[in-house]
């Protein structure tokens, strides 16, 4: 890649054990950061160096990196409307009884705070529940499970059920949600009169409905995923610890998180030849849990719910998410199997590590953002990145992710290290997503306009200096002198 043997800006991790050229010259000031025992758990901060402009700039970026008031409002009002007469629908809806019962969970970055850039992606979850007792069978390492009922049924349910009359077919329930939607968007009416949603084509492997919505001869504005998710009380014996968080939110909390109900989504398995089960198979979900961790995850309960009490953790996930995403759009073949939820993971596996509030402190931004940036360079270069929820599955294993992908990976986030992060840097400015009213009042006043400069084929007389106007009045003499003599 370009740029991979130029000399180092002063973005420095463990993982990166190759010996490191001398710093540039230019960089005359660093921030740094020595180890430091903590004093309540021991724990010990490997050292990181990194410049302070590159410091400065980072800080800089997480600030342009969050929503605008005025489109999150436009695009709420949109997404809440169409989720609300969505919902309204369903329930009252006898063509398939089945999914009367839905109701919404709030997951997604949207609703984590998160979300960067535009608010144009959402998450609707529909939570199906049901009094049908289940049986989960694990088809991997307890990612995805086959759902067998526990005893037969005169329920709804048994319309979604295989030959065998036990197996709960994910593609069914999946096919009718989008019957049932595409039924839906015939009878509803967006708020906004120039806009309409549109179904997009059907995803072998995607759990979900996903729609547009466009204005009239336009790109989409804003995506939105709809979710069935199936409802089960008891957790799968591979989940059935709950997450590692007792050093960091506690064992009282991992004991919460274990009474929550699980989440099973539709999502076929990826790979080749698969067994009839492995077509019909649901993936647990913990997106309602993760929203909660990101929410509330101080380690003394109070981080960010009062101002003496910041943290810059959100900021370092976003700051992720922005450089995966840009990392993808400028190798899209490379790095096609990456996505935000590697970022997410080992965000959550570095939360419970570096789990005390004082090492999360806003000022030191930078350097928990390098740590990020380096937890996931490591993951990449070791090949293991396991599941926060699920130890066993590994996300980086090679049928997840191919070694290339990962090998690449590995050196462009060095590279971005190295160079001081150019991907973060924002191409050019986020239009908003919905055009504002210029009103014509604001051009009366003729001080206030700016211009770039003079047009082609006009002078702009305030931009001529006087010693100009005098050079040009003394050559017109001398001419003049001249030609009199």
């Amino acid at each position: 890649m370009d740029g991979e043997d130029s000399p180092s800006k002063g973005m420095q991790c463990k993982e990166d054990t190759r010996q490191k050229p001398s710093p540039s010259p230019r960089v005359r000031q660093r921030q740094k950061v020595q180890k430091q025992p903590d004093e309540e758990a021991g724990v010990v901060e490997e050292p990181v160096s990194i410049s302070s402009d590159l410091a400065h700039f980072i800080k800089l970026s997480a600030k342009d990196l969050k929503l605008r008031q005025t489109d999150r409002r436009w695009a709420a009002e949109l997404v809440n409307d169409f989720r609300e007469n969505l919902l309204k629908f369903l329930k009252s809806n006898n063509d398939q009884p089945f999914f009367q019962s839905v109701d919404v969970l709030t997951t997604g970055s949207y609703f984590e705070n998160v979300k960067i850039n535009n608010p144009d992606e959402f998450d609707i979850m529909l939570k199906i529940q049901t009094t049908t007792r289940f049986q989960t069978e694990p088809l991997d390492d307890g990612l995805f499970y086959q759902i067998n009922l526990s005893r037969p049924t005169r329920t709804h349910i048994q319309d979604f059920l295989l030959e065998n009359n036990v197996t709960l077919s994910s593609s069914q329930v999946l096919t009718e949600m989008h019957r049932l939607v595409r039924k839906f968007l015939k009878t509803y009416e967006v708020p906004d009169k120039s806009c309409r949603w549109e179904m997009n084509r059907k995803r072998i492997y995607s759990p979900a409905v996903t729609l547009s919505l466009c204005r009239n001869n336009s790109a989409e504005l804003i995506s939105v995923d709809v979710v069935p998710a199936l409802e089960v009380p008891a957790w799968p014996a591979a989940v059935r610890n709950g997450p590692e968080v007792d050093n960091w939110l506690g064992k009282k909390v991992r004991q919460e998180f274990k009474s929550f109900p699980c989440f099973f989504v539709p999502k076929r398995q990826k790979g080749k030849n698969l067994k009839e089960e492995a077509k019909e198979s649901w993936r647990i979900s913990f997106s309602h849990i993760e929203k909660k961790i990101i929410m509330c995850h101080g380690n003394k309960k109070t981080c960010c719910e009062k101002r003496d009490t910041k943290c810059c953790r959100k900021s370092c996930l976003m700051l992720l998410k922005s450089l995966i995403a840009s990392l993808k759009i400028r190798f899209p073949k490379e790095l096609e199997d990456l996505c935000s939820y590697h970022g997410k993971t080992t965000f959550l596996h570095t939360l419970a590590s570096r789990f005390k509030d004082s090492m999360w402190a806003p000022q030191d931004l930078p350097v928990c953002f390098l740590h990020l940036i380096c937890a996931l360079e490591g993951h990449a270069r070791s090949g293991v990145l396991p599941h926060f929820f699920v130890p066993e599955c590994n996300l980086f294993s090679k049928n997840n992710i191919a070694r290339k992908t990962l090998a690449f990976l590995a050196k462009a986030l060095e590279e971005q290290r190295r160079e001081g992060l150019p991907l973060l840097k924002p191409q050019a400015p986020v239009p908003p997503l919905k055009p504002e009213t210029i009103s014509p009042e604001i051009f009366t006043d003729k001080s206030s306009l700016v211009t770039a400069g003079p047009s082609v084929g006009t002078t702009s007389w305030a931009a001529i200096k006087p010693t100009q106007v005098f050079a040009v009045c003394l050559v017109c003499v001398l001419i003049f002198y001249m030609a009199i003599s």
